[in-house]
């Protein structure tokens, strides 16, 4: 039996002129949706907002908006609290916890709820380790429960928590089966009793486990069974019987549950040391990836390290305080950088990190003997909510100020597989590949060359990232092993960038377009980045050549891409009536390539302060619409402060605006802030576009 409440989605999504309103105390805002459990495209569990939901006024959903079953209760002195999730329980008396405070940080979301006389912590924290491969690679999450009297009076506290099957599959008819292993760790398991390798039903993996485990200390027990057994079982007797259901069945048939439960004892005015809870989807291999010998299969870094996934788990969670340690530290790193730029900034980044990393996932190939290499690693990306691509070049492109603010190499290894790739030959086209697969997680090319064409946009992309990555970490090796293709790329951006065909550019959702002004730009700079890669490789006469050339294609441009008032530069040439957000130059600036004057600068800056809507400057003069990622790559080509925080103010608003419920979408409309169709996408890395000028 399954009892919901909470917000409607549909309901979020027509308040689109409401800001959100909650009777707890936020920091630093209520965010659309807000991160629970986010670490891979498979692990992504969030609490979704609209106007705003207690953490006990919404079920935990999947990305997508599927409910993830996850329940929480507490018994104080034999009076039960509901904390997490909504779930109905016939038979039985209990009260909802009330939500007093709200705060988000860059890895974790932390929730404080009366429960009566008791307080309770609820800390959600998704680890974020750029510079450690195994546990970045890690797909866990923590949940922490500390508890702290509030009357001065001593309490008998027990909490409880539970996951159901949804956690494995996108059909809850789907049948599933599960154990419970115990020993120093108590682990819940569970799987889908048919399953398919790189498979997926509405975004869900279908193959692999879903954990829910926690330390087997004194006073912690568990129980699996249909949903309101045992959450009653617990409710009335503030124990479970250690027991399991072997009548595996549907999801949605009984609704499995996979209990866990600690009795703290008595809690006074100290807060307990926190109980913790680890969930996570852990499959094998990850990724099916092309080579020229054939497809490959890889794993997550992780097992390089673990022989099971039990080790895993029970070595994630004796280290929860060392990465509480760790997360603490990386967050005051963020807030301290992003504050430098204002509040707002530092609030629109904090909630992004989480949503950017958790769509990529770190592999490792297999030596002949069956032993893991270590040297040999590649990040792949899902291209989130909108093609489902793998590494999508132009979605990796916006995301990229994310792998350059925390760990530059995560940044070679996504460019490595595409690189490889097209090196490989069997890639037919003179321009860079759009993705390396249509169906995350296989990265198993385009050999017809069928991909979505966007030749400008992706050779540009490519040069930019790579030396972008050179530069910022001196490492060469993939400007000396790739050269040729690179290029290559430059040869056919001399030929078709100056004057762009009719194409697509990354807002592919807008439609094609000729002569577009600002694919125009990456055209440019891309050219000129192969200059700067040339000079550092010593080939001085490509270099110049490449720089002339660039410089040319300016001064032509100009000619082309400019109004007849002289006040913006158009949308496409030969329309000045039109203009659009040139967020192209943010990569002028950011190679320091100067290849754009300083005129054009200033002229843009003016410009946008004068078409600026409630929720931000429009894409272009085609829509109303924007995105977040390009408002804030525009902020950074800004003249002025004022003019730069035009563009983030824009961003914040529209993400504590309550207007969405949806994990923060980079796609809305500038009028009335309402949502159009993105969320969760990992390309608001670009947010922090800002703290890599």
């Amino acid at each position: 039996m399954r009892l919901l409440s909470g917000i409607s989605a549909s309901l979020a999504l027509l308040l689109s002129t409401v800001y959100a309103q909650v009777s707890w105390t936020v920091s630093p805002f209520n965010p659309p949706s807000i991160p629970l459990a986010v670490r891979t495209p498979y692990l992504s569990a969030w609490l979704p907002q609209g106007p705003g939901a207690a953490l006990n006024g919404a079920w935990p959903t999947f990305w997508t908006g599927s409910i993830l079953g996850w329940a929480g209760f507490v018994n104080v002195d034999g009076t039960s609290y509901n904390f997490l999730g909504t779930p109905g329980v016939p038979g039985v008396t209990f009260q909802k916890a009330v939500q007093k405070s709200f705060t988000f940080t860059s890895t974790q979301s932390i929730f404080v709820l009366s429960a009566g006389p008791i307080d309770l912590t609820v800390t959600f924290l998704s680890p974020v380790e750029p510079n450690d491969l195994v546990k970045q690679s890690t797909p866990f999450a923590y949940m922490s429960v500390s508890a702290m009297s509030t009357d001065g009076a001593a309490h008998t506290v027990q909490v409880y928590s539970d996951i159901s099957a949804e956690w494995v599959s996108g059909d809850n008819s789907l049948k599933a089966n599960w154990s419970t292993t115990t020993g120093n760790t108590l682990i819940h398991q569970v799987s889908l009793a048919s399953q398919t390798v790189f498979s997926e039903v509405n975004d869900h993996t279908q193959y692999g486990s879903a954990y829910y485990a926690t330390s087997n200390v004194v006073g912690a027990t568990f129980q699996t069974g249909a949903d309101v057994t045992v959450r009653a079982q617990f409710i009335r007797n503030g124990v479970l019987p250690n027991t399991q259901d072997t009548n595996f069945r549907a999801i949605s048939d009984n609704w499995p549950v996979f209990a866990l439960a600690h009795n703290l004892g008595s809690v006074s005015g100290t807060a307990t040391t926190p109980v913790v809870f680890a969930v996570g989807h852990v499959r094998d291999p990850a990724i099916q990836y092309i080579t020229r010998n054939g497809n490959q299969n890889r794993s997550l870094y992780f097992w390089s390290q673990f022989r099971t996934a039990a080790d895993l788990i029970t070595s994630f969670l004796g280290d929860f305080n060392a990465a509480l340690s760790r997360a603490k530290t990386f967050d005051t790193k963020v807030q301290t950088d992003a504050n430098r730029i204002s509040t707002d900034y530092t609030g629109v980044v904090e909630l992004s990190i989480r949503q950017s990393l958790g769509a990529n996932e770190i592999t490792v190939s297999k030596n002949s003997d069956g032993t893991f290499n270590t040297n040999d690693v590649l990040l792949f990306m899902k291209e989130i909510s909108s093609d489902g691509n793998t590494n999508t070049v132009d979605v990796i492109f916006p995301a990229w100020p994310i792998f350059l603010y925390t760990n530059p190499q995560l940044g070679k290894f996504l460019l490595e597989g595409l690189f490889r790739y097209q090196a490989s030959g069997l890639y037919p086209n003179k321009w860079s590949v759009h993705d390396l697969g249509a169906h995350y997680p296989q990265a198993i090319g385009h050999n017809d060359g069928g991909d979505e064409a966007m030749p400008v946009e992706e050779s540009g992309n490519m040069l930019i990232m790579a030396l972008s990555y050179a530069q910022k970490t001196g490492d060469n090796s993939q400007l000396t092993t790739y050269t040729a293709l690179l290029d290559q790329w430059t040869q056919f951006l001399i030929t078709d960038s100056l004057i762009p065909a009719n194409q697509i550019s990354t807002d592919d959702f807008a439609g094609p377009l000729a002569n577009q002004t600002n694919l125009a730009i990456k055209g440019i700079v891309g050219i000129k980045a192969m200059s700067q890669i040339a000079s550092i490789l010593g080939d001085t006469a490509k270099s110049a050549n490449y720089s002339s050339i660039a410089a040319n294609y300016v001064t032509r441009w100009q000619g082309f891409a400019q109004s007849t008032t002289g006040r913006h530069l158009t949308l496409s040439y030969g329309n000045s009536a039109s203009w659009g957000l040139s967020y192209n130059m943010f990569a002028d600036k950011l190679l320091k390539l100067n290849v754009f004057p300083q005129s054009i600068y200033d002229q843009q800056t003016a410009w946008y302060q004068t078409v600026t809507q409630p929720f931000g400057v429009p894409l272009d003069t085609r829509h109303t619409y924007t995105k977040s990622d390009w408002e804030i790559w525009t902020g950074g080509i800004m003249t002025t402060t004022a003019a730069r925080d035009i563009f983030v103010s824009a961003v914040h608003k529209w993400a504590s605006s309550g207007t969405s419920s949806a994990p923060f979408g980079d796609w809305y409309e500038t009028t009335n802030g309402a949502p159009q169709g993105f969320r969760a996408r990992p390309v608001v890395g670009g947010h922090l576009a800002l703290l890599v000028l």
